[in-house]
């Protein structure tokens, strides 16, 4: 007998709420959330101890302000300042000691992992001169800094010849405590990270078995499985450590997928380490993560400019780029189609497995996306900062740049650190604006497979329930958290947002994401088999499609960031 309209209803209904407990967009959701809320707990718990530290430091900057010159005072409250942070809070610090990634090195691996103090002391031997050197200059200077500014004050900041030898001084000094700090970082510290690699390993084996017990897998095998995943990510980590490796961008990312491919197309991925070979569950938990890091305030910093070379190349690439692929190349498979150009175009693989769940796209699909994307933001984000360097580009344009075509966050980062502090500044926030893009673009995208796409090849006609049910929940909690912390960050101000957030919470979900993403690669990885693959490269399109809507995005991007920063808004630009 048939269900009556009544029961379907019904069944609809309870079908919804066990989703809550039992589908992996929600339980990223849940794990994310959790994360998050044991990190604002710490951070918040150490707010009073931060208060009483900076509200001292933050009169002194309000008094000294007011004066003509910027006092050496006025530098020496913001130093203190900048060390009045939330990731130096005790409790806070202990935990970031069990998130760390292994180390670079160059000859032996195994010196990612752990440094002796006689192999610090080495390392050090020859720095260490100039640490002590380069803080006897700082020191000279501050003395004549203070004996400038003491005249100019004598004179009561009256006499602009004193004030201009004033702030000459107090300048020198500032470039010697940069250079001091510049050295400094570079003193080797003894270290040891076995015992909190093993910690971490087994805190995330707990964390994501508890949600995987409630989506139906046998909690011993998926334990036991998640840590040889675990496993064969921290070989990849510390095999994207190695100098030379780095240098040419292949990071961990890269390994972590190879690897996987090797033994899935070698020896073959083993059923107990496919059985946790997890990737949306655990990318997803990441992608929620990664909403703590796109902050409203963050993505306002450079204005409209930056929102226009996001959130208006982005989408004509995007549309370009299918509309290419399905009526030029001929690409049998839309879903293929629409995965790539929005890993391309929108923000790589948190777009792509945005996308590919929205347009329900086959598990090959997805994982040759990926592939291309990895591959081709290990390219970039090598060659990208040699052009701007050999074409003399400006910094903020050159950032502009990168933070709009290359994929990965880390790798827009690095790449933006190449060409200088503004530069890395423009790139990074550029990304967390085109990062917003995720639900958006996820949106869209169920909207136009269910009622066009699939309409088309079957007939039939899709309601608001089925485009509602292919949604990735999980950008919901992407969402969530980035307005969560953009409200707490903006209700604490500027400053006290800053190292509670920023460097606070952020200093734990930031670490946690790169973890949960390199899991997922790894397992893009063991899920990988070239035949099932080679199919997808008929005739080479994939490829074609991707370099040619890269090509759009690199012109485009470049030709509105020189529009909206130089010719439009320079005066936002000279802010910068």
């Amino acid at each position: 007998m048939s269900q009556n309209g009544s029961d379907i209803v019904v069944d609809r209904a309870k079908s919804s709420w066990s989703d809550l407990w039992k589908k992996e967009d929600y339980w990223a959701i849940w794990l994310g959330f959790l994360i998050l809320g044991l990190a604002l707990c710490v951070v918040m718990n150490g707010r009073p101890a931060l208060d009483k530290e900076s509200v001292p430091l933050l009169q002194t900057i309000a008094a000294e302000k007011q004066k003509p010159i910027k006092t050496v005072e006025f530098y020496q409250a913001k130093a203190k300042l900048k060390k009045v942070q939330g990731k130096n809070l005790p409790l806070l610090k202990q935990v970031l000691g069990y998130l760390k990634t292994p180390g670079a090195w160059h000859a032996n691996p195994l010196d990612s992992l752990a440094m002796t103090k006689e192999q610090a002391d080495a390392a050090n031997a020859a720095i260490l001169p100039k640490v002590d050197a380069a803080k006897a200059a700082e020191a000279e200077a501050l003395e004549l800094a203070k004996t400038a500014q003491a005249a100019a004050a004598g004179a009561q900041y009256a006499d602009q010849a004193l004030n201009d030898a004033a702030n000459a001084a107090i300048g020198k000094w500032q470039k010697a405590a940069g250079d001091t700090a510049k050295i400094s970082k570079k003193v080797k510290k003894p270290f040891s990270i076995y015992g909190s690699l093993a910690v971490l390993g087994l805190g995330l084996g707990v964390l994501v078995t508890f949600g995987a017990c409630f989506m139906g897998y046998n909690p011993v095998k998926f334990f036991l499985g998640f840590l040889g995943v675990y496993a064969v990510c921290v070989i990849a980590q510390i095999l994207g450590k190695q100098d030379v490796m780095k240098g040419w961008g292949l990071n961990a990312e890269i390994w972590s997928i190879v690897i996987g491919m090797l033994i899935a197309n070698t020896v073959g991925s083993p059923k107990w380490l496919k059985y946790s070979a997890q990737v949306e569950y655990f990318i997803k938990t990441g992608l929620v993560l990664l909403g703590a890091d796109v902050l409203i305030y963050k993505l306002m910093a450079i204005g409209i400019p930056g929102i226009f070379v996001a959130w208006v190349v982005t989408p004509i690439v995007l549309v370009c780029t299918y509309i290419f692929g399905q009526k030029l190349l001929k690409i049998e498979s839309p879903t293929l189609n629409i995965v790539i150009s929005a890993d391309m175009s929108v923000c790589g693989t948190s777009a792509a497995i945005a996308t590919a769940a929205a347009a329900q796209a086959k598990k090959e699909e997805l994982t040759l996306s990926i592939g291309l994307s990895l591959t081709f933001t290990a390219i970039m984000m090598v060659v990208i900062p040699a052009i701007i360097k050999a074409c003399g580009m400006p910094e903020i344009l050159g950032g502009a740049w990168i933070g709009g075509t290359i994929d990965a966050t880390g790798s827009v980062a690095a790449a933006g650190a190449f060409i200088g502090p503004k530069a890395l500044q423009v790139a990074a926030t550029i990304k967390m604006i085109q990062n917003v893009l995720i639900g958006v673009s996820a949106f869209c995208v169920a909207i136009y497979f269910a009622t066009k796409v699939e309409k088309h090849e079957d007939g039939h006609q899709v309601g608001a329930m089925e485009i509602w049910n292919r949604f990735p929940k999980f950008v919901l909690g992407f969402l969530a958290v980035s307005i969560l912390l953009s409200w707490i960050s903006g209700s604490l101000g500027s400053d006290l947002g800053n190292a509670l957030v920023s460097n606070g919470t952020n200093k734990v979900t930031v670490p946690l994401r790169g973890w949960f993403f390199a899991l997922a690669f790894v397992c893009i990885g063991l899920a990988c088999n070239f035949r099932e693959l080679a199919s997808y490269f008929k005739g080479g399109k994939p490829i074609i499609l991707y370099v040619c809507g890269q090509s759009l995005n690199l012109c485009l991007t470049l030709l509105m960031a020189w529009i909206m920063f130089y010719k439009v808004f320079p005066e936002i630009t000279a802010t910068i």
